[in-house]
C-alpha cells in the first residue's frame, strides 16, 4: 500500500524539484511530468513526482491527513 502525499514544487534545477510538506523538504525527480512549475503541487511515489494536483485538493488532502494523525494520537494507549 502506497500513502502519496501531496508536496508543493518550491525550487526546479535539472529536472528535480525540491517539494515541500509543511515545512519538511526532500528532492524529487519530474522527468514524469509535463511542463512542472515552482508553486505547483504533485504527488510523489518512489522519489519520482507522478502527477500535478490543483491546489484545493491538495489542501483538502492535507487537512483529512493531518486529522487523521491527530486522531491516531489521541488514540495511542499510554505507556
Amino acid at each position: 500500500m502506497c500513502l502519496a502525499i501531496p508536496s508543493k514544487i518550491v525550487k526546479i534545477e535539472n529536472n528535480l524539484g525540491i517539494i515541500d510538506v509543511d515545512g519538511v523538504q526532500r528532492t524529487a525527480s519530474l522527468l514524469l511530468l509535463e511542463d512542472p512549475k515552482v508553486g505547483e503541487y504533485v504527488i510523489v511515489h518512489a522519489g519520482f513526482a507522478i502527477k500535478k494536483i490543483d491546489e484545493e485538493a491538495a489542501m483538502e488532502t492535507l487537512m483529512v491527513l493531518r486529522e487523521a494523525l491527530a486522531f491516531a494520537e489521541k488514540e495511542k494507549p499510554a505507556a
